[in-house]
């Protein structure tokens, strides 16, 4: 199955660690890492571990975008570049090892010219095929339109295609106005698109069947952060806790878990059997430090604990 992954905003992830926190001091920093990241990336990467042949398509500008094109390579990642004017932004990652706590400090997004778009719509409707999975994860920065990723849909409205969503905020809520096979907000996003600050457990239950009975999406994936995820289909809901593991980064857990559920769908399995991949691959990637994703052996170690 041709698989392909979108990221328009991606980032060169540096994580570090300090002593201690401190306001006006130097602070030294150690164990430097450097990460290609983004949410379409992150999928990518996971699915590669998996075993998952899929092409990332990205957007890549300056020096940190070679940066990004030279980790994945060094990956083995099959990349679909799409070079910026722009320089592609970086993110920073902090553990203070005296409380143990992350800080995490994202950069804007940069820009795309009309031209860049105009690229990517062309990579898009060459790359993606009919019974393809395209995932479309990541930000849009707000110099980008909010409808890009409905733009992008539109082209590929005479393919069979399994349309594949993670964004938030207002580009969300504009790319739900079409049917999408697979959508994974959050509760505060579910919440959102219900047009409402909170849900409860039942509300939540009856908006995402809600979602997949008018046809607005096949499966519904809600992130519940630390408890685990529910998912929603024509199959009924079904959920899924998260094993008892120790947590030492969050960054890319939710791409880790799309990534998941994209191998679970591959694989035809059941929603339980989905959802459940989309878990393991979400938690086994907490268990890594900085902005390192899912290893395979902390996926099989995850899998065996959720199946004891």
């Amino acid at each position: 199955m041709n698989i392909i992954t979108l990221t328009v905003n991606p980032a060169l992830d540096k994580s570090a660690k300090i002593d201690q926190l401190m306001p006006e001091q130097k602070l030294n920093c150690t164990d430097i890492e450097y990460q290609a990241g983004g949410g379409g990336i992150n999928i990518s990467r996971v699915l590669h571990t998996l075993e998952v042949q899929n092409k990332c398509v990205f957007t890549a500008g300056g020096d940190t975008g070679l940066s990004l094109k030279l980790l994945l390579n060094e990956e083995d990642i099959a990349v679909i570049p799409v070079e910026t004017e722009a320089w592609t932004r970086e993110n920073l990652a902090v553990v203070d090892e005296k409380t143990e706590q992350q800080y995490r400090f994202g950069m804007p997004g940069t820009r795309l010219t009309a031209e860049e778009i105009e690229h990517i719509k062309t990579i898009i409707s060459t790359q993606v095929t009919d019974n393809s999975i395209f995932i479309m994860s990541g930000s849009l920065s707000e110099h980008m339109p909010t409808d890009l990723y409905v733009q992008l849909m539109h082209l590929l409205a005479d393919k069979q295609v399994k349309i594949i969503v993670d964004t938030s905020g207002k580009a969300l809520e504009v790319t739900l106005s079409e049917p999408v096979f697979l959508m994974k907000p959050n509760q505060k996003e579910l919440a959102q698109l219900a047009g409402k600050s909170f849900l409860s457990k039942d509300e939540q239950e009856h908006f995402a069947m809600e979602l997949v009975n008018t046809g607005r999406a096949q499966y519904v994936v809600v992130s519940l952060g630390a408890r685990g995820a529910f998912l929603a289909s024509t199959e009924g809901i079904f959920y899924r806790n998260t094993p008892s593991v120790k947590v030492k980064s969050t960054i890319g857990a939710g791409d880790s878990m799309v990534a998941g559920l994209v191998y679970g769908i591959q694989h035809g399995l059941s929603s339980e059997d989905i959802l459940k991949w989309g878990v393991i691959c979400g938690v086994a990637t907490t268990m890594t430090g900085g902005t390192n994703l899912a290893s395979k052996e902390n996926i099989n170690r995850v899998k065996a604990l959720m199946e004891n």
